[in-house]
This record gives C-alpha cells, sequence and structure tokens, in this order.
C-alpha cells in the first residue's frame, strides 16, 4: 500500500509520522488547526531528514522526495482521500472524540481511522464513529523516525481485516508491530508512567537530584535515558494526562500524579518543548 495518509495533528508525534510515511514512499497529508504548527512541523521534518542524509541513513537525492511527499492544511476534509487516517493530536479524550466524530463524516468508508493515543481507550473512541470494525490504535514511539515500535492496539470491536492491514503497513515502514489489547495505558505506558512517576517522588522526597536518579537508571538497569529526562521529551503535561486515564481506569491511587510533577505542568515547566522540566533546555 502506497495510498494518501492523513495525519492530523503537526506536533512533536504527528511530524514525525507524517515523516516516516513519506520517506517510504507515501503521499501525506499532515492536517492542523494552526499553520504555524504546520510550518513548524514541515522545518523539523526537514532538519530531521537533512540529518538522516549525513548519517548516511537516506540517499542525498531522495531528500527532495521526502519532503514533496507532505502537503499541508488546516482543513480536516483534506482528509477525504486518504486510505489511512492517523490522528495525533494531544492526549485529551474529549478532543480525540470531536476529531473521530468528525473523521467518521469526511473519510472514505473503506478508509482505517487509527490513532497514536498514548493511553486513552480504543474502544471508546471507534463509539464516536459508525465503523468501530476500522478504527485501531497506532501508537509510534519518540522519536517516531529512530524507534522501532509500533504498538499496535485493537478496540473491543476491530476487525481482524483492519489490524492485519495495519500490522503490514507498520512492517511497510520498517517498524516492528506488536499486537496488544485495549487497557488503560495498554503496555507501554501502564510500565512506564508509574517509573516515572516515583523517580519524581525520589525527586521530590530528596532521595537525589535528576541527574543522579538518572544515572542510577542508565548506568545501573542498563536504561538508554533515565525516567527525568524521558519524562521531559515526552512531555510533563502528557505524563499528567496519562496517569489520570491510568488512575481513572483502572481504579488504582498508586497511578495518582506526583504532587511535583503537578506543580511543574502548572509552572509551564513542560520538558523540552517548553525550554524547562526536570532539566533546562536551549531552544
Amino acid at each position: 500500500m502506497t495510498d494518501r495518509v492523513a495525519v492530523v495533528g503537526a506536533g512533536q508525534m504527528g511530524n514525525g509520522i507524517a515523516h516516516v510515511f513519506a520517506q517510504y514512499g507515501f503521499p501525506v497529508t499532515m492536517i492542523d488547526v494552526s499553520q504555524d504548527a504546520l510550518d513548524k512541523g514541515r522545518s523539523t521534518i526537514a532538519r530531521n531528514v537533512e540529518r538522516q542524509v549525513k548519517k548516511g541513513t537516506i540517499a542525498a537525492e531522495d531528500q527532495v522526495k521526502i519532503l514533496a511527499r507532505v502537503d499541508l492544511s488546516m482543513d480536516l476534509e483534506a482528509a477525504a482521500e486518504s486510505a489511512l487516517v492517523i490522528e495525533a493530536a494531544s492526549e485529551d479524550s474529549g478532543l480525540k472524540y470531536r476529531i473521530f466524530t468528525d473523521l467518521d463524516r469526511i473519510a472514505k468508508p473503506d478508509a482505517i481511522l487509527a490513532t497514536n493515543t498514548s493511553s486513552i481507550s480504543i474502544t471508546e473512541i471507534a463509539r464516536r464513529t459508525s465503523r468501530p470494525d476500522k478504527v485501531i490504535g497506532m501508537h509510534f514511539m519518540n522519536p517516531v523516525p529512530v524507534m522501532k515500535l509500533v504498538e499496535i492496539i485493537r478496540g473491543l470491536a476491530t476487525s481482524d481485516e483492519t489490524t492485519k492491514r495495519v500490522m503490514a503497513i507498520a512492517l511497510q515502514l520498517e517498524k516492528t508491530p506488536v499486537e496488544v489489547n485495549d487497557y488503560p495505558g495498554f503496555v507501554s505506558n501502564r510500565v512506564l508512567m508509574p517509573m516515572i512517576n516515583e523517580a519524581v517522588y525520589c525527586l521530590m522526597e530528596g532521595v537525589g537530584a535528576p541527574e543522579a536518579i538518572d544515572q542510577v537508571m542508565t548506568l545501573g538497569m542498563n536504561h538508554p535515558m533515565g525516567p527525568l529526562a524521558l519524562a521531559d521529551l515526552i512531555g510533563l503535561d502528557t505524563c499528567v494526562a496519562i496517569l489520570e486515564v491510568l488512575r481513572d481506569g483502572l481504579g488504582d491511587p498508586k497511578y495518582r500524579p506526583c504532587p511535583l510533577l503537578r506543580k511543574y505542568v502548572a509552572a509551564g515547566w513542560l520538558g523540552r518543548k517548553t525550554g524547562r522540566g526536570f532539566y533546562t533546555y536551549s531552544k
């Protein structure tokens, strides 16, 4: 399949997903309500493609071709001709429900509607459409051009055919699709977020400085990145949102976000995207 793909959202995950599809020959429409977000998304793709050329992972002559495959639009109606639509908006259930209600009306009847949600129920999202059998989770990892895993999440009504097609598409992108079932946080964030949350508690309680906490996990547990640095990469607001989904969906208070994590979010210290989180970053 090299049919057109639409990606809803031009942020960190959206532009990464658009980049990978364009790299592997798919024409892509990247959609966002903000022209500024679209322009920044395209610039990010251009920088990352240039980095790939310098590293020798793609040929120099492919650089222009990849960028030419990415169209931009501020109108959700631009998803009308796509065989696959991937929603990569903010981790907000109400927003996702509204997008999928609109996409169900706009998209072709046989189009697959996928979500890059990292925690929200696929079954709940699918219920907002008339095609729950064609709704599925495609949870890409950040940074999308680098990370191999795609967590494939079946909702209660997702068909075998939809799952088979999406698994095959992930393989076309040279990703490793792993099928999991639809429970809060799926596998990735159900395991990851409590670790990040506990690392923040360690910081709040003075057990160690951010560098110390992260070094224990990188050097002692062989993690490629410490939990606090990873939280900054994900976005601290996203971490809070996922933890709240886990707490509410599983009914277990152990998933409640650490008060210090909430405080950072309240201060606007969201991590890399704002230049400050548990660490300070130059923009």
